[in-house]
C-alpha cells in the first residue's frame, strides 16, 4: 500500500536520477482559475481569489504538450481556489488521457455529480478528496461554509458509484492538520485505509489565510506525536512501516527534484509554498525556463544545497521538510524547516507560539 502511493503520488529514484540528468520534468502542477465556493480558514491562497488575465484553454494545452516533450509523465491539477469551477478543466483532462499522460486532481468534491464521476473514472483519473474530519461541525468551521460536508460527500458518493476506487482507479483524501480536527485524524486515517482510499495528511504551509491564524497549528511535539500515532495504526493494523517526520505522513514530498508549478497566469513557480515567480510560459518556452532558473536547479539538488540542520539529519535523503515553509518563515528556500519536530536548537520556530 505504502509502494502504491509512492507510485501514485510520485516517482522512482531511477526516474528522478535520470530526469536530473537530462533537465526534465516526471510532472507539471497546474493551478486552475483562483475561484472557490468555500472559505477554508487554513487556505493557502487566503484571500487572492480573483485574478486577471488567467491562462485560455489553449495556453494551458500548450504547456502541458511543452511538460510532455521534456519528459512529464503526470499532470495535477490544483487550484488558487476549486479547480471544478473553471470550465477548462474537462477539456484539459480529456487532452492530457488523450496524451497517454497520468493526472491526479485536487478537489473539495462539492461539485462533483454522477456524469462528472464517470467521466473521471473514464479517464482513469486519480482522484484526491479534501477531507478535514469525519465530523460534520468540526468540516464545516475549517470550511467555513455549512453544508460542505453535506456536499463532499454526495460528490464522494458519486465517486463510488462510478467505481472508485479499484486497481486502475485510485482515490485519495487529502486532510490538513490544524488544532481543529487534531483529534480527528487518526479515525479518519483508519476509514481510508480500510476502504483501500490513499491518506494525505500534512501539514499547513505557512501562507495565505494560516498566517493570520496562529491558533490553528498545533505545536511540533503535537504533530510529531501524530505522524508516530499514525505510523503506528498502520503499523499494528496494516503490517506498514514507515518513518514519521513532516510535512506529508508516510510519504516524501520529494516534488522539487521533477516538478514545478505554472499558476493560473501562466507564471512558473516552484510550488505553491514557494511564491516565487521565475519566468512565464507567455514569454518563453518551459524548457528555456527549466534551463535557465537558478531556483529550480538548487531546489532540484536539495540534498547538497539544503542548510542547518536538515542536512546532518538522519533522514536527510528521504525528507527535506517542507521548502514553502522554509522559505515563508526564514525567507530562504535551502533553510531547514524550522517548524519538524527535529529541529532543536534556538533558531527553531514554533508557530503556534507566534504572536498574532
Amino acid at each position: 500500500m505504502l509502494q502504491k502511493t509512492r507510485d501514485i503520488f510520485g516517482f522512482r529514484d531511477d526516474e528522478i536520477k535520470l530526469a536530473r540528468q537530462n533537465n526534465q520534468l516526471l510532472s507539471l502542477e497546474i493551478e486552475f482559475g483562483s475561484r472557490c465556493n468555500l472559505r477554508c480558514i487554513y487556505c493557502y491562497a487566503g484571500d487572492n481569489l480573483f485574478r486577471d488575465n488567467e491562462l485560455e484553454l489553449e495556453e494551458m494545452f500548450d504547456v502541458i504538450s511543452q511538460a510532455k516533450a521534456l519528459g512529464a509523465q503526470k499532470i495535477i491539477y490544483i487550484g488558487a481556489g476549486e479547480p471544478l469551477l473553471d470550465n477548462k478543466l474537462t477539456k484539459v483532462i480529456k487532452y492530457v488521457h488523450k496524451l497517454g499522460m497520468g493526472h491526479i486532481l485536487f478537489t473539495n468534491a462539492t461539485l462533483i455529480n454522477s456524469e462528472l464521476a464517470d467521466l473521471f473514472y473514464s479517464h482513469k483519473l486519480v482522484v484526491v478528496v479534501k477531507y478535514s474530519s469525519l465530523n460534520q461541525e468540526t468540516f464545516d468551521l475549517l470550511s467555513a461554509s455549512p453544508g460542505s460536508y453535506k456536499a463532499m460527500q454526495r460528490g464522494l458518493n458519486y465517486l463510488f458509484k462510478a467505481g472508485y476506487p479499484d486497481s486502475e482507479h485510485h482515490l485519495g483524501v487529502e486532510t490538513v492538520i490544524s488544532n481543529h480536527n487534531l483529534k480527528d485524524i487518526p479515525e479518519l486515517w483508519l476509514w481510508a485505509r480500510r476502504k483501500n482510499i490513499l491518506p494525505y495528511v500534512e501539514c499547513m504551509t505557512y501562507k495565505g489565510s494560516v498566517v493570520a491564524r496562529h491558533d490553528l497549528y498545533p505545536d511540533k511535539q503535537t504533530i510529531q506525536t501524530l505522524f508516530e500515532k499514525l505510523s503506528q495504526i498502520d503499523l499494528e493494523e496494516f503490517g506498514l512501516y514507515w518513518n514519521p517526520y513532516p510535512p506529508i505522513a508516510g510519504f516524501a514530498c520529494r516534488r522539487h527534484l521533477y516538478s514545478c508549478l505554472v499558476n493560473s497566469q501562466g507564471f512558473i513557480q516552484p510550488c505553491v509554498g514557494i511564491d516565487l515567480k521565475i519566468g512565464n510560459i507567455r514569454e518563453q518556452k518551459l524548457a528555456d525556463i527549466i534551463k535557465s532558473s537558478l531556483v529550480l536547479r538548487e531546489l532540484s539538488g536539495i540534498r547538497d544545497n539544503i542548510k542547518g540542520q536538515c542536512r546532518e539529519c538522519e533522514h536527510h535523503m528521504e525528507c527535506y521538510g517542507c521548502r514553502g515553509t522554509a522559505y515563508s518563515l526564514t525567507g530562504d528556500y535551502l533553510a531547514s524547516d524550522p517548524t519538524c519536530w527535529r529541529i532543536k536548537n534556538e533558531a527553531s520556530i514554533d508557530i503556534s507560539s507566534r504572536k498574532k
